[in-house]
């Protein structure tokens, strides 16, 4: 009869290996489909919660020469081709630049928006600020992410690699 300890490292040894073979997969879908939906969101007016900061970002950044109206259209362009590239795995290293690219820009209205990203400079950040901070979780998971481009993997025993 098998101790509860060792049926516990059994399934614990089982979930692990099955996180380490799908957790990086699913990851890439997960992150997919928050670009795509968070994407195309964007290509119909008022109905995307990031339009206002995300318009007036682009604008600034622009120094006035893209709109908002067209600011949200590549926005939606660009973030729904991330999602795409995540989604499929195509293009993976192309779309992780996209992405890295795009996660830039959103971090910019901490700095050039204080007063609508922020209740209490630095400590205190207004829904839009949270929502903005949250990409700090997507740019780990690009990393995560681009880790595995040239055939990287987690491995949930590496003490039995050698």
């Amino acid at each position: 009869m098998k101790s509860k300890n060792s049926r516990f490292e059994n399934v614990d040894f089982k979930i692990t290996n099955w996180m380490a073979e799908n957790g990086i997969y699913i990851l890439r879908l997960s992150i997919g489909l928050i670009f795509v939906w968070y994407g195309v969101l964007k290509f119909f007016p008022e109905v995307s919660s990031a339009e206002n900061i995300a318009s007036v970002t682009i604008e600034k950044l622009s120094f006035g020469l893209i709109n908002g109206r067209l600011a949200m259209f590549i926005l939606a362009t660009w973030e729904t081709l991330i999602g795409l590239g995540l989604l499929s795995g195509l293009f993976l290293r192309e779309t992780l630049l996209l992405l890295f690219l795009q996660m830039l820009g959103t971090l910019t209205p901490l700095l050039l928006f204080p007063e609508i990203t922020f209740k209490h400079f630095p400590f205190v950040p207004t829904l839009e600020g949270q929502y903005i901070f949250k990409n700090l979780v997507i740019i780990a998971s690009g990393i995560v992410i681009g880790s595995t481009v040239r055939g990287g993997r987690l491995i949930s025993q590496p003490d039995k690699l050698n």
